[in-house]
Order: structure tokens, then C-alpha cells, then sequence
């Protein structure tokens, strides 16, 4: 505790009735507790700025594989009138300078320079696999220009390598986006396998940050399987 002026006290939370009654359930009636037992608990995370995916699948073959943004802290800072929501900032996405590198590190041309009316180029891969006319897979994945190799790998793990959704969406991850001229690897990686790399004569390096998060479901033999992915928290899989 301390003053609020000076320090970020979750007020809400400390006095919310989930937290009193998560309190109320570590007290027993028949024995003191230790005080160096009693601690003030974790307030929850804030909610991530990042991009966010879900991935939905029904028994009827409803579909909806959503992955929305707002680029960076609050996107534009602009609230559309009466709705509450804040607007998308895609102007990093195109090339504001081409042949210079973006928030991302992604280089662009001239084919992706600002202009009215333009869309912005976007790494964003919400995706639908079908197998027979029927869904059989739906993930996608937060991550800016790690998008679509974090996707990529989790439907090559599936349908090419014939792992579980929960086996393919925890594997390790790999990353090359042209420029830097470089591999980025998730901490784990097999070291055999970045020797090998080595010698082709790959930059390797150790991304700091975890490589995006899928949330997916496939549909196999009359069942669902979800497969929510732990690299970043707030991520569940839910039935009903």
C-alpha cells in the first residue's frame, strides 16, 4: 500500500467481491494462520495493447476466425462518435519512407507508399482450413510481422508433420521476415538444428519475445479440440 498519487494501487480490484471472497476461502475456523502465510495476492495482468485473435467453431460448421488491431497504444487515439470504439492506426503499416524499416522492422516499397484511399498492407492472417467442403482447422495469431510465419507453422505442424493442435501449437517457433537478414528462434530450440542452420550460413538469434499466440480448433472424427496458446497469458479455450 502506499499513496495512490506515488504508486499504481489496484483500488478496483482490492475492494472487487472476487477478491474478498478468493480472501475468505484461504481462512479456517479452527486454526490461525502464520502472518508470513497471508500476502496480499496478484492483481490481474492489464489488459495487452497487442493484437488480439479467436478462433470459433459450432456442431452446425459455423466458422469465425477474427484477428483485429489497433496498432500500438490506443491506434489513432480516436473514438467514433456514439460507439465507444477506438480507431484503428495503420499508418505504420504502410511505407511512410520506402526502402527504411517500420515499427516492425519490415522494409516497404513504393508499391506500399501513402496515398489516399490506400490500404495499408497488413501481416494480419486470421485463417479457415477446409478438408473435404467442411472446416477442419481455424487459427490465427497476434504478433505484428511474425504473423503469418507463427500461423504458417502451426497448419504445416497439423497437416505435414500429423501433430495434435495442442502438440503443433507448442512447438517451437522460427521467424524470417527478409530483412534483417537474420533467423529469430524461440528460446529451445533444438541446438543440432541451429548448428545446421549455422552452416547455410543463417544469422541465428534468439528472439526476447515470444512468437505470437494461436488460439485454435480443429474439428476431427465428430470432436473438437481447442488449443490455447500459453506464450502469452489471458489465452483459454472454452466448450460448451
Amino acid at each position: 500500500m502506499g499513496d495512490p498519487d506515488f504508486n499504481n494501487i489496484p483500488i478496483k480490484w482490492l475492494t472487487s467481491e472476487k477478491y474478498a471472497k478468493q480472501t475468505m476461502a484461504q481462512i479456517t475456523m479452527d486454526k490461525a494462520r502464520s502472518s508470513k502465510d497471508v500476502n496480499p495476492g496478484t492483481p490481474p495482468l492489464p489488459e495487452s495493447p497487442d493484437t488480439t485473435h479467436f478462433s470459433v467453431m459450432d456442431k452446425f460448421g459455423n466458422v469465425v476466425s477474427n484477428t483485429y488491431s489497433l496498432n500500438y497504444s490506443y491506434g489513432s487515439g480516436i473514438v467514433a462518435k456514439g460507439t465507444g470504439i477506438l480507431l484503428n492506426n495503420v499508418m505504420d503499416d504502410f511505407s511512410a519512407k520506402p526502402g527504411s524499416p517500420n515499427g516492425y522492422g519490415l522494409v516497404g516499397g513504393e508499391a506500399n507508399a501513402i496515398a489516399p484511399k490506400k490500404r495499408a498492407l497488413s501481416s494480419m492472417t486470421p485463417t479457415i482450413v477446409m478438408k473435404d467442403g467442411k472446416p477442419f482447422l481455424v487459427t490465427g495469431s497476434p504478433g505484428g510481422s511474425r504473423i503469418i510465419t507463427t500461423v504458417m507453422q502451426v497448419v504445416l505442424n497439423v497437416i505435414d508433420h500429423d501433430m495434435n493442435i495442442a502438440e503443433a501449437t507448442h512447438a517451437k517457433r522460427v521467424h524470417h521476415q527478409w530483412l534483417p537478414d537474420q533467423i529469430l528462434i524461440e528460446p529451445g530450440l533444438n541446438k543440432d538444428t541451429i548448428q545446421l542452420l549455422k552452416a547455410k550460413g543463417h544469422k541465428v538469434v534468439t528472439s526476447k519475445n515470444s512468437m505470437g499466440s494461436t488460439q485454435s480448433i480443429m474439428y476431427k472424427d465428430g470432436y473438437f479440440y481447442g488449443s490455447a496458446d500459453t506464450r502469452r497469458p489471458g489465452a483459454a479455450v472454452i466448450g460448451f
